[in-house]
């Protein structure tokens, strides 16, 4: 027993012991990360997992010495137990939280012996540098390597992360990249100077699922090669279940449970975990309020029918008519129906043409080709395809968005109650009295107070901003919303509490759903029928169940295998890849 501890700690790269981390405000002190230990060992990979606000990023960024102004370390220790050829005055583990953030030391241990992968890999890397120069910048400043040298590793780097043409790819910009390579680029930059310890910071957030299990495997692989500590953060339940060697839960800045990840998915210590657990596993099978919804009552008629729905971008113009124009297609020939009360998903990979069908179906786009029949109120059909701009009003109150962003779709500079209103008010459907009354009735609809109604959209969280855009969606009285994508910027809980409040609201007010995602786990909880579409084309349609449970285009198959699963004891399935010459 005593030689497995004494192993384990020779093991330890880097411990984080009693770490407190306060920023200072108006109001007072807020302390983010309060009282927080755990270490990282060679070749494991650590979770850590919380809700946005859990403390789980300002714990990384106080690591590197990285933390926004005003926020400082106030007491604790970060020891890091190796220092490749960096002076330091410490005989044992050197203390990164007594470093001043300017050190040299400090500097030096940023990208060489830590590295971190941002969630946001566009808003990381520069967009006027070539990515290779920003990848031979850490080489030259860690490794002293000649300007053709680091060149030269940074097209090997990007080559170990799977970047086809490396050399072709070393020398673009990182907006001539898609956000898998973007990520991958990163990793690439992470990885330079082969680090001990690797912090992943929601590293996957931004990605669809297949993306996100190239990269997951990516890190893992890189991680078994080089022996790497990797702290991965995230918020993702399943993603834990697939990667993780140990998890620490973190909740309003403390540690609250830690501990292996197979015994904390089999036996939970602490409520919140097992909240969060079980809340990720009642995602993964179809909601209790649907099918009660569904015995019940019967799907109705046929709404909305997408019949050949082409859509053409043209990039670039002709000059002079010296060359035809350069057109890009972001639909072709899709084809689907809807059904009142019906939710109807639509899933797939980023850049599969998922929101270009949805704002076809509203006519946002104006159609190449093609048509959308749609039956109204009075059960006549109408073409929407090819109504003018002028007479679609009538039809926009009948079928409304609700937005995946819920902090860019709402204007910052208006009141909830100028937000919620502002579709009846613009119809002349309601004004003074009648528009406020109405107001705070929606507002109560989506769980919200009728006090909401005069505060600006900052004062409420991601959840409760997601409320008022449904309100304002809700608010013409639709028979049709396209959610595209709403729950894909919210957490675990909150995107449970969204879906079925959407559940709800469906039976109150006989609403139907196009439902535009590329969570899985949410198709299978929301939608009736799923359409899965692939490069602009719809490759697979049916009951949602049956394509979760038995796919059969290979496609489908691709993407399923790709979700991570909530239970450690399922990971290691095989990956299906698509290739389009199975076809």
């Amino acid at each position: 027993m005593n030689d497995l501890s004494a192993e384990n700690a020779n093991n330890i790269v880097l411990e984080i012991k009693n770490l407190v981390t306060e920023f200072p405000t108006r109001d007072g002190t807020f302390r983010a990360v309060d009282d927080v230990s755990f270490s990282l060992k060679a070749g494991k990979t650590l979770c850590v997992v919380g809700e946005s606000g859990s403390g789980k990023s300002v714990t990384a960024r106080s690591i590197l010495q990285i933390l926004d102004s005003p926020g400082r370390i106030v007491s604790g220790q970060i020891l890091l137990h190796s220092l490749r050829g960096i002076a330091s005055d410490a005989d044992g583990p050197t203390d990164l939280a007594r470093l001043k953030p300017r050190s040299n030391i400090i500097r030096s241990i940023r990208g060489r012996e830590i590295a971190m992968i941002f969630q946001e890999p566009m808003s990381s890397l520069s967009p006027v540098h070539r990515i290779g120069n920003q990848i031979a910048e850490v080489l030259r400043l860690h490794e002293g390597m000649s300007k053709k040298q680091a060149w030269a590793q940074s097209v090997n780097l990007l080559d170990q992360v799977g970047i086809s043409d490396p050399a072709a790819a070393a020398d673009r910009f990182s907006f001539e990249f898609s956000g898998g390579m973007r990520q991958r680029a990163m990793i690439a930059m992470a990885l330079a100077c082969n680090p001990s310890v690797l912090i992943a910071d929601e590293p996957t957030t931004a990605l669809d699922v297949t993306t996100q299990a190239e990269v997951l495997d990516l890190i893992k692989s890189i991680q078994a090669e080089r022996d790497m500590a990797v702290l991965f953060i995230t918020h993702d339940i399943g993603v834990v279940a697939q990667i993780a060697d140990e998890v620490v839960v973190m909740r309003q800045g403390k540690v609250l449970e830690q501990g292996d990840v197979f015994g904390m998915f089999e036996n939970p210590g602490h409520p919140y975990t097992r909240e969060l657990i079980s809340g990720a596993r009642d995602l993964d099978q179809p909601a209790a309020q649907r099918l009660a919804a569904r015995a019940s009552r019967d799907i109705g008629e046929l709404i909305l029918t997408a019949t050949d729905v082409r859509k053409e971008f043209t990039i670039s113009k002709s000059l002079f008519g010296l060359r035809p124009d350069k057109i890009a297609v972001g639909l072709k020939d899709a084809s689907l129906e809807l059904y009142a009360g019906e939710n109807l998903g639509i899933v797939g990979e980023s850049g599969s043409g998922k929101t270009t069908l949805a704002r076809c179906l509203q006519r946002v786009y104006d159609l190449s080709s093609g048509t959308i029949r749609y039956s109204d109120r009075n059960g006549e059909s109408v073409d929407l395809g090819s109504l003018p701009s002028s007479q679609l009003r009538p039809y926009w109150r009948d079928i409304r968005t609700v937005f995946q962003d819920p902090f860019g779709s709402l204007n910052p500079r208006m009141t909830v109650a100028e937000i919620v209103g502002e579709p009846m008010l613009v119809s002349g459907e309601l004004s003074g009295r009648d528009l406020q009354m109405r107001v705070e009735e929606l507002l109560e609809l989506v769980g919200l107070p009728a006090s909401a109604a005069q505060r600006y959209p900052h004062a409420f969280s991601g959840g409760q901003r997601q409320r008022v855009a449904i309100a304002r969606a809700i608010g013409p009285r639709p028979r049709i919303i396209i959610a595209d994508e709403p729950t894909s910027a919210l957490d675990l809980s909150l995107r449970a509490k969204t879906l079925d409040l959407l559940l709800s609201l469906q039976e109150q007010m006989d609403l139907s759903f196009v439902f535009v995602t590329h969570d899985i786990a949410v198709v299978r909880y929301f939608c009736d029928r799923v359409a899965v579409m692939y490069k602009g084309g719809i490759v697979e349609v049916g009951d949602s169940e049956t394509i979760c449970s038995d796919p059969q285009h290979p496609y489908t198959q691709s993407l399923l295998s790709a979700v991570p699963r909530p239970d450690p004891l399922q990971r290691g399935n095989t990956r299906v890849r698509y290739s389009e010459s199975v076809d």
